[in-house]
């Protein structure tokens, strides 16, 4: 069975979802998209998602076609429609097409909005019990890393580098510290069982999964730093782990071909992975 996309108001089979090669997401990547995970068809941790979304269109001046409510409805038939059971749903939304190319916002255009879904076994994924090894990359974006803007070619660089090195993903770095995955948060836990990740700023993306980890481990009584954090720490590290919409709590075991702690998912990893899950399991929509 065809998969079921939205585009602009109307449920269209995947392969008839198009839009005009007008599109200023296309000639400027002028938007913003948006990713849920979906467990046992529901949507997981939504409500962060379509907080993010409405800062990062309100960043850049852009007018949401639809209210939160409505794009969460029209989320919830997709999954209905395409009988997704676990996988994750994708957003996006433009400043629309106009009559033409010119790089200043048009007046009276109303913005794109499209989505799709995709099939993903997140919680059984073999990369959970073995691990990913990461490489590391120059940080090459622009300086609003906190909009989550459809503006992706240097993750897709980073991410192509690591593909060919065969790793899971790659660790951008600025100023001799890690900054974020090409697609993740970065985490590490210290000799002294502290678990740090980068403090939120214009340096990187306030990623939904990292937030709801900070909030329940620390809800637990665990020690966490918001601070930045270089390769030679975190290969000093017990554990490194990453966080995202589509891995939830993904452990690293190797950074640029160098044994982080064993060299295998540490215990708080693994911890830490299945009270995220509990987590999504018990409050998804």
């Amino acid at each position: 069975m065809e998969k079921t996309a939205y585009v602009n108001g109307s449920y269209v089979p995947l392969s008839e979802a198009k839009v005009s090669v007008l599109d200023r997401g296309f000639l400027f990547a002028d938007g913003i998209y948006e990713v849920a995970a979906v467990l046992d068809g529901k949507l997981v941790d939504n409500a962060s998602h379509l907080a993010r979304l409405e800062r990062s269109v309100g960043e850049i001046r852009l007018e949401l076609p639809e209210t939160t409510a409505r794009i969460e409805e029209i989320q919830k038939e997709l999954v209905a429609r395409n009988k997704l059971v676990n996988g994750m749903v994708y957003l996006e939304v433009t400043r629309g097409a106009d009559t033409g190319r010119d790089f200043a916002f048009p007046k009276g255009v109303k913005p794109t909005l499209v989505m799709f879904t995709a099939e993903k076994d997140i919680v059984g994924s073999p990369a959970a019990k073995t691990g990913i090894n990461v490489i590391t990359v120059p940080d090459i974006r622009w300086e609003r890393r906190d909009i989550k803007s459809v503006a992706l070619l240097a993750q897709v660089l980073a991410k192509q580098a690591a593909a060919e090195a065969g790793a899971g993903e790659a660790w951008m770095i600025q100023d001799g510290k890690v900054t974020e995955g090409g697609s993740s948060s970065a985490f590490i836990l210290t000799q002294d069982d502290v678990i740090v990740t980068r403090q939120n700023g214009s340096e990187i993306l306030p990623g939904c999964t990292r937030k709801a980890v900070v909030a329940l481990a620390e809800e637990r009584q665990l020690r966490v730093e918001e601070r930045a954090f270089s390769i030679e720490e975190a290969l000093a590290a017990k554990e490194a782990f990453i966080t995202s919409a589509t891995v939830f709590v993904q452990a690293v075991v190797s950074i640029d071909g160098k044994k982080v702690g064993s060299g295998k998912p540490g215990p708080l990893t693994d911890r830490l992975r299945e009270i995220y899950v509990e987590f999504a399991k018990a409050t998804a929509v």
